[in-house]
């Protein structure tokens, strides 16, 4: 793959051929054909996942797989180009669809290979009776370049006879050079404003007409596409075989807007369709065309993604069959438009899509949630980035716990380490909280410039770029304060005491609602359940102020707050068996533990761990203990960076050096109390994001728990095995096993 994308072989490879050369009948980056799986009817490929997962990266290196190669265009649906029309141009007139139409045509029409430009003659026809709707206030400038626009997507890049001229600029309403024919065809579309109608009557329909006999003059070849595509439109619904009443419909279909305009908006669409596949099954020969076009649509969850989602689907379970793959990129799990959509990972795509059609129009589309990296592509990731520096043997097991295999955060990690570490960064937390210039910044940089000058522009830390691109835009501030919660209810409670009284719960709900629909996961226990973005948040919130107040405050105040809640009675849990471990009102306790030993307060933890050691569980003891130590630390800070090892007192404490504390009360077990203090901090040291994890303190893990494990004379199994595993799993960046219960932390019991 060009762009060294990681673990979507089974999307581009050629041998055996991939999902792309099996829909598309082309291998990737080549012009030899493919073998199509779907020789009739292929699945809308719809990639879903939250943001970072690398949606967009999929569609681009489709589109650098094919473009040149077979006809091509793309869209973002986030752009600007489709959130309003342009100046002077009515609402009643302008979709996102119909944009969106006009912007895939323009970039359909380049010539590929050895075929030539395709024209649009039926989305023409169609959208000159769309616009002539809002040709009524005498601007015949305006009027003249909308027209021209339209025109020109009839150009088959011919220079004599017909219509011809060079393709207007995609997103602007003003042709390039204008064939005699255009010009021609505009003036006589805009006769009607000059003439005896008032300046604010209609003219729809002399305009239609105007058209209609600009298309159906000439006996050439280009002539008698046009008149063929004219009529294509006595076939509209209730126009009665006649074009020009079909027209005319759909004109004023779409100016009623609502579902009227939604199925002008699929009229239109099947236009653009049935143009396509006149290039390929009409008078050019089709093997001039090898295999099938292409359209792909970033960020399809806004308009007008579903809107031409819905209106192919519909086509397609209507048997009005087309020659395009279509590949979507969507964020989120999915819509009510794909609610009976094939779902499969792109794993499971390499050889066959597994996909049929069934009796509804969603289930034409094949839904493809996109996986995070894997352990060992994340590696590649950070290597290939830092290729000549020396990289530290643990960073890319630690850049996998961090990220969690978020492509978009491994990317931007692995570029601050080729950045920074000749700067004498090492640790995730110093290689986010460094500056980082993005690889689109770079470019801007003359090429004179030395790395390092050019570094000096345009950087930031890593973790607000990072920020930027993966939380919804918008109530940044407030999604960081709320991130140090577990639930709706501590969410409240901060809200309550740190936030505006016009944020409140209603501003909770919108952004716990706000989460879901971005497609991150919900985790018991964890406000944001992304951990990646947790950790992004709570960083960001740490370094808000130069004393870090509002990090602080936030956790006094869920300190307060699990402190003041009445104990409730523990409900007894399904899997809970004799000494299964603490319940609903402990597991409060924990969190209230947690957030003391953010702030610095290690003994109530330890003291909880050492009273509960002889009476829990094993398994619940060892969730207990992982979970404390998933509180965020951050180690003093030195003058040009986040910290470092030096000033990272967990390690030292863990391995008995400093940092006693002070004693245990009386008739407790002093040599259990501390022994249990250096495990506590030992494991909060291996297992921190932002750290690397200190393979003195990862060995040392070995010898507490297999002590601790002497202790017990019942239930000693976990203990043994987390003595086995536990090391390896925190030098390798893997998550810390639990047995059978890995995973469900910080579901605690």
């Amino acid at each position: 793959m060009r762009r060294g994308l990681h673990g979507r072989g089974a999307l581009f490879d050629t041998e055996p051929p991939g999902l792309a050369p099996r829909l598309v009948g082309l291998r990737p980056f080549q012009h030899g054909s493919s073998p199509c799986e779907h020789p009739t009817e292929i699945p809308f490929v719809v990639f879903a996942g939250a943001r970072g997962l690398g949606k967009s990266a999929v569609l681009a290196e489709l589109r650098a797989a094919y473009e040149g190669r077979t006809p091509l265009a793309l869209i973002d649906c986030e752009a600007d180009l489709f959130a309003g029309p342009p100046e002077g141009l009515p609402h009643e007139v302008w979709s996102p669809v119909a944009q969106a139409l006009v912007t895939l045509a323009e970039q359909l029409a380049q010539p590929v290979a050895d075929a030539g430009r395709i024209p649009f003659p039926r989305l023409a026809a169609g959208l000159l009776a769309v616009a002539a709707g809002g040709w009524h206030d005498r601007d015949v400038p305006r009027v003249r370049r909308e027209a021209e626009r339209i025109l020109l997507l009839n150009d088959t890049g011919s220079r004599t006879g017909g219509p011809a001229g060079a393709r207007a600029p995609a997103g602007s309403w003003a042709g390039g050079h204008r064939s005699r024919w255009v010009g021609r065809v505009s003036a006589r579309l805009t006769d009607p404003l000059s003439g005896p109608l008032p300046g604010t009557g209609p003219v729809v329909e002399p305009v239609v007409e105007a058209a209609l006999e600009a298309f159906s003059e000439g006996v050439s070849p280009t002539h008698r596409r046009l008149r063929k595509a004219a009529a294509w439109y006595r076939d509209h619904p209730n126009a009665e075989g006649s074009p020009k009443r079909g027209l005319l419909l759909l004109s004023g279909h779409f100016r009623t807007g609502g579902d009227a305009r939604t199925h002008a908006e699929g009229h239109l669409v099947r236009a653009l369709l049935a143009d396509l596949d006149d290039a390929y099954g009409g008078s050019l020969p089709r093997g001039h065309r090898a295999g099938r076009p292409v359209v792909l649509i970033d960020n399809a969850q806004t308009a007008p993604g579903i809107g031409l989602i819905a209106a192919v689907l519909r086509d397609r379970a209507d048997g009005i069959a087309d020659r395009v793959a279509f590949f979507a990129g969507l964020r989120g799990h999915g819509h009510p438009a794909l609610r009976n959509a094939t779902r499969s990972p792109l794993s499971q795509l390499a050889r066959t899509s597994g996909w049929q059609p069934g009796g509804t129009a969603s289930s034409r589309a094949l839904l493809v949630p996109l996986s995070p990296l894997s352990r060992d592509d994340t590696p590649r990731v950070v290597e290939a980035a830092c290729r000549g520096l020396a990289v530290p043997s643990r960073l890319p097991g630690a850049a996998h716990r961090l990220t969690r295999g978020s492509p978009l955060g491994t990317t931007l990690f692995a570029e601050s380490a080729r950045q920074n570490l000749p700067r004498g960064a090492g640790t995730p937390g110093e290689l986010l909280t460094a500056d980082l210039v993005p690889h689109e910044a770079q470019e801007t940089c003359g090429a004179h410039e030395t790395h390092e000058a050019c570094g000096t522009r345009g950087g930031r830390p890593a973790y607000r770029e990072l920020l930027d691109r993966l939380v919804p835009a918008g109530r940044r501030d407030e999604l960081a304060l709320l991130a140090v919660a577990h639930d709706r209810e501590s969410a409240f409670a901060l809200a309550a005491a740190r936030l505006p009284g016009d944020f409140g719960a209603v501003g909770v709900l919108a952004l716990e609602a706000r989460l879901a629909e971005e497609g991150l996961p919900t985790v018991p226990g964890q406000f944001v359940g992304d951990p990646f973005l947790r950790a992004l948040l709570l960083l960001g919130l740490h370094r808000r102020e130069p004393d870090h107040g509002t990090w602080k405050a936030a956790h006094r105040t869920l300190v307060a707050h699990y402190t003041d809640l009445p104990a409730a009675p523990d409900r007894p849990r399904e899997d809970a068996g004799e000494g299964a471990g603490p319940g609903a009102a402990e597991q409060r306790t924990l969190y209230r533990l947690q957030h003391e030993l953010a702030l610095g307060a290690a003994e109530p933890a330890v003291t909880y761990l050492r009273d509960t050691f002889a009476r829990h569980c094993m398994k619940a003891w060892l969730r207990a203990l992982v979970f404390l130590a998933s509180a965020p630390y951050h180690p003093a800070p030195t003058p040009d960076g986040y910290g470092c090892a030096a000033y990272d007192a967990r390690a030292r404490v863990a391995l008995g050096r400093v940092g006693a504390g002070p004693p245990p009360p009386e008739g407790a077990d002093t040599a259990l109390h501390l022994r249990i203090r250096r495990l506590l901090y030992g494991v909060w040291q291996v297992t921190d994001p932002l750290a690397l994890p200190d393979p003195v303190v990862a060995e040392r893990l070995r010898s507490e728990l297999g002590q601790l494990s002497r202790l017990r004379t019942t239930d000693v199994e976990p203990l043994l095995r987390a003595s086995v595993h536990w090391p390896e799993d925190a030098l390798s960046g893997r998550p810390l096993r639990l047995g059978r219960t890995a995973g469900r932390a910080p579901d605690l019991f």
